[in-house]
């Protein structure tokens, strides 16, 4: 009797474990899953790209002879979560076991390891190895540690991957440029454009159906032009190497008010969906250095998103759920502001960050950190309210990514399991990272009064709000003390105009 192997829209990967030990009497099961696009309001061009990139798979897996059993969104018989659509193909193909690689959440592995009991067969859960560190070894590494930093994670992974390393030194003498990626664009300077792609008869099949089914969900379906084939993924990699990475380091932090994407790869969504995989991404980055076609900090500071962070943050998920999302730390008591779904804002970071998310499904780190993230953290907004917006409006958002990135990243909710201090910043911040305050009617260097940033007394009412809770953090003792040296009169005002502010969200 054959193998049921089911292959998920997160693994796009023709080396998938899944599929190691394939055989010709296997069936490959693919589905449409009605709960996945709706336990979350998803952005549709996130459902778009995951369900066109799964049917370009699907096709691709028959083309190589592989049988596949694919159900539709809009099938009738589907019955819109995989649990029963296994149910289903046990049922109607007598397989003698069911094959699946472990999934990027931890409710769909609990479900999952539950199948063998609810569906009387033998179930395989393989682990995931497209990444380049096991749970389990993360968890080796993490014993012990009273605090996990990615900087002493990513030193070991350099030293255990050979990336940019001469013999057991980095390339360059530095383990970290980052102090070199602050700049500010110079005006006049035009970044490369976002590769774009157009869409097939099958993508245009897909976007129909998803506008039909998920107009009511927050963003755009129209302009729709990720790629959804590995060999578009490669191409968009090959974009980013030639004409983005020579500048991505110099100005990775930086957010303009006319331009999107900047020098940034715009290949989280490739890598997240498996139609990318990290080992190739980080050869194709350190082959330019190598040829001299990008500089050391650029190389680098790209690299440190790959086997640094995305891992890292990875290996956080595994290792503190379940228990690690329903954690809150600081104040956080107030309900998701309406403008993060597009409400009018006369916060111009905020309206720029908020509308390029409904026009792309994508936002780059310092935009989704420093303002969206910064503002709920300083408004106190709850976590779980802002973790499901950023898990529904972001194309590359999947929970084991999004989850630490956001609750621990930037809300602190987790007090600093990974994150040394809060990511909280007044407008000073945005202003020297951006152009948008030029554009804004609000003034970032005023604390109070009608013209004031509101990022401004938002932060001096945070660290007065949650002084109980941070004083005490070595990296917040200067903070503290200028709070201190706030004139009483003026924290007062600032304080009352915070509260007047927040007032208004609600």
């Amino acid at each position: 009797m054959a193998t049921l192997r089911l292959v998920l829209g997160d693994q796009l990967s023709r080396g998938l474990a899944t599929l190691a030990d394939l055989t010709a009497d296997d069936v490959v099961l693919m589905v449409e899953a009605r709960e996945e696009t709706t336990y979350v309001p998803h952005h549709p061009q996130k459902i778009i790209l995951v369900l066109a990139a799964m049917r370009h798979f699907a096709q691709a897996l028959r083309d190589d002879g592989v049988a596949v059993r694919y159900v539709t969104l809009d099938d009738p018989a589907n019955t819109g979560s995989f649990s029963g659509e296994v149910r289903r193909a046990l049922r109607e193909g007598g397989y003698r076991r069911v094959v699946v690689t472990e999934p990027g959440e931890w409710r769909l592995r609990e479900e999952m390891s539950r199948w063998s009991d609810a569906l009387d067969v033998a179930v395989e859960l393989r682990t995931d190895d497209r990444f380049l560190c096991p749970a389990e070894e993360f968890r080796q590494w993490a014993a012990g540690r009273k605090q996990l930093r990615m900087e002493h994670f990513y030193r070991e992974m350099r030293r255990c991957t050979g990336y940019l390393m001469e013999g057991d030194q980095p390339v360059g003498g530095s383990w970290n440029y980052d102090s070199r990626n602050r700049k500010r664009l110079p005006r006049g300077t035009t970044p490369p454009q976002r590769l774009r792609f157009t869409p097939d008869a099958t993508t245009r099949e897909v976007t129909g159906l998803v506008t039909e089914r998920y107009a009511a969900h927050f963003g755009d379906a129209e302009g729709f032009s990720w790629g959804v084939t590995r060999a578009q993924a490669l191409e968009a990699l090959d974009h980013f190497v030639a004409e983005a990475l020579p500048c991505f380091g110099d100005y990775q932090d930086f957010m303009s008010d006319a331009e999107d994407f900047l020098y940034h790869a715009v290949i989280s969504p490739y890598l997240n969906v498996g139609l990318l995989d990290p080992r190739e991404v980080c050869a194709a980055a350190i082959a330019a250095y190598d040829s001299g076609a990008a500089p050391i900090h650029c190389v680098e500071g790209f690299v440190r998103q790959i086997i640094g962070w995305r891992e890292f943050i990875r290996g956080v998920y595994w290792l503190r759920m379940p228990s690690y999302a329903g954690s809150v730390y600081l104040d956080a008591e107030r309900p998701l502001p309406a403008f993060y779904w597009g409400a009018d804002t006369d916060m111009r970071c905020v309206e720029r960050a908020v509308s390029a998310t409904r026009r792309n499904a994508y936002a780059h780190h310092i935009q989704r950190l420093m303002v969206t993230g910064n503002f709920a953290l300083l408004a106190g907004i709850r976590p779980a309210e802002v973790e499901a917006w950023y898990l529904a409006v972001y194309a590359d958002a999947f929970e084991w990514v999004e989850l630490p990135n956001t609750h621990g990243m930037a809300l602190f909710a987790d007090g600093g399991v990974f994150a040394s201090k809060p990511y909280a910043a007044s407008g000073a911040y945005i202003n020297r990272m951006s152009d948008h305050c030029g554009n804004c009617r609000y003034d970032p260097k005023q604390k109070t009064g009608p013209d004031a940033c509101p990022f401004n007394f938002l932060y001096w009412d945070f660290l007065a709000r949650n002084r109980s809770r941070l004083e005490r953090n070595p990296r917040m003792r200067l903070a503290y003390r200028n709070l201190d040296n706030q004139e009483a009169g003026l924290l007062q005002e600032m304080r009352q105009q915070a509260s007047s502010f927040l007032g208004t969200l609600e």
